[in-house]
């Protein structure tokens, strides 16, 4: 599995990333979700994507990392905190590290950033964003992180004010249409030397693709096409990881030509594939 920088943090990752979703964001699926996580690690992948809401999946990955502390070192743990206090934001913190097995995060998210509300209750006294530096200056955090998949210039404006390490966003044709997340957030990001993680690679196009054609290989190639560090997809299979690290390992990015060519069949599908704007 190939490896890239992660921004201008001095560590690198690989190519893809394993989301929080798929079997990843369920509760009592010990089993399966150890069995995807597994795969992941076998596959080259070390990118591992959480967060303190997603059902058990900090237990999950836990369960793995407590049996075997190695393959903790080698890995790039990473979850988030939607609180926006500072007390909030360190309650859940120690509750992903007690949930993870682990003593630190290789990432740390300010979650789900929406609303210019969001941005004053985040960076006011007493705010989360002090809880991220104080943890971060403390090595309990190696890197600060900010998400959004709601309003992409609010995620810019997070981008361009906020001390993070990275941003993650929506990363699908669908974006390409409606601009926002890969017409500013994603220049703001490159321009401050951020890392950028793709999320919502495969998006609602489950809903689309049988009539279309298209197959998830097509969307990942799509993702590591539009200058981004590295796309994560949650998967709920050993055979769902092998098809995301085929696809990074063999494909590689879509050529120009069918970039376009893919954009163009989800026009027509635009505004109904972005729901993930509107509901939280």
């Amino acid at each position: 599995m190939k490896s890239v920088n992660f921004g201008t943090t001095g560590r690198e990752v690989s190519i893809v990333g394993l989301g929080g979703e798929g079997v990843l964001r369920t509760f009592d699926r010990g089993k399966e979700a150890q069995a995807v996580i597994r795969a992941a690690i076998e596959q080259g992948v070390t990118y591992f994507d959480s967060a303190r809401v997603y059902s058990d999946s900090e237990l999950y990955y836990g369960s793995i990392w407590k049996q075997e502390p190695s393959l903790r070192k080698s890995i790039f743990q990473t979850s988030k905190s939607a609180s926006r206090n500072k007390d909030g934001a360190l309650a859940d913190l120690q509750g992903s590290l007690k949930r993870l097995q682990t003593e630190y995060l290789d990432l740390w998210q300010i979650h789900d950033v929406r609303t210019n509300e969001d941005l004053q209750a985040i960076s006011r006294p007493g705010g989360a964003l002090e809880a991220f530096v104080e943890a971060k200056s403390k090595g309990i955090v190696r890197f600060i992180g900010v998400t959004g998949h709601h309003d992409p210039y609010i995620l810019t404006r997070a981008v361009e004010e906020l001390p993070v390490d990275s941003v993650l966003l929506p990363v699908n044709p669908v974006e390409e249409i409606v601009g926002g997340f890969l017409t500013h957030t994603l220049p703001a990001a490159k321009k401050k030397g951020i890392a950028v993680i793709g999320m919502k690679v495969l998006g609602g196009s489950h809903y689309v693709l049988p009539k279309l054609g298209i197959t998830a290989e097509e969307l990942i190639r799509y993702a590591l096409s539009v200058g981004i560090t590295l796309p994560i997809v949650g998967c709920s299979s050993p055979e769902e990881v092998q098809t995301l690290a085929e696809t990074a390992k063999g494909m590689g990015p879509l050529p120009e030509g069918d970039r376009k060519l893919l954009v163009d069949k989800f026009r027509p599908y635009a505004s109904e594939l972005a729901f993930y704007r509107g509901v939280r």
